[in-house]
């Protein structure tokens, strides 16, 4: 059986936690202690170089270290219910808005975050390379961000969701991204971002958003 190894509360493994959860699918999960950098232990970097979560580890041993690999992975292996698309027209369209997502909101709160706490003075950047912090990314990346939020709230006025009509993985990494930007950098939809707060309580309220 597959084992992910997952950290809950960080926001990368969330986006796994929640896929699954979608697709109704129950994987074997082995916590790693991040506060006390267990990702960056021997043991660990065996499993995943990079010393980050998500990893899934495979029966054979082979291990995928990343979270869209994970779950293209399963979207595979369980193509129903669809996350990712279902004809090359709408797997190109929600693969682009995922990664519009990704790179404009989720890389710019990671941006501002890590460059913001002091706990990740030399540990700007993921991984187990030391990368100290550039002050100038904060502020960067928290303006990224809010370009992010108003270009979302004029997308979602035309649509219900990110990609289109239908709850996709695009969804998945924006509900992972406001969440954690609320946390962190304590922005949250307010009443001039009336699409994304219609977004965001109807993502919210789905049980996989628990997960």
């Amino acid at each position: 059986m597959a084992t992910l190894y997952t950290y809950h509360g960080a926001p990368s493994p969330r986006r796994v936690h929640i896929y699954l959860a979608e697709k109704g699918l129950d994987v074997a999960m082995q916590e790693v202690d991040l506060r006390a950098r267990e990702q960056l232990g021997d043991d660990f970097l065996r499993v995943n170089p990079q010393g980050t979560v998500p990893v899934l580890e495979l029966d054979d041993g082979t291990c995928i270290g990343d979270s869209n690999a994970i779950c293209a992975y399963f979207e595979t292996l369980y193509p129903e219910p669809s996350l990712t698309g279902t004809d090359a027209r709408s797997c190109g369209v929600i693969r682009a808005w995922d990664r519009w997502v990704e790179f404009e909101g989720y890389f710019a709160v990671m941006e501002a975050f890590r460059n913001r706490l002091p706990g990740f003075r030399d540990r700007a950047l993921p991984g187990p390379h030391p990368v100290p912090q550039i002050e100038a990314l904060v502020e960067r990346g928290t303006q990224r961000y809010r370009h992010f939020l108003a270009d979302m709230d004029a997308r979602l006025a035309e649509q219900p969701f990110v990609a289109g009509d239908a709850f996709s993985i695009a969804d998945i990494t924006a509900l992972v991204t406001v969440d954690f930007a609320a946390g962190t950098l304590e922005i949250q939809p307010d009443d001039t971002l009336p699409h994304v707060r219609r977004w965001h309580e109807r993502v919210s309220a789905r049980p996989s958003a628990s997960a």
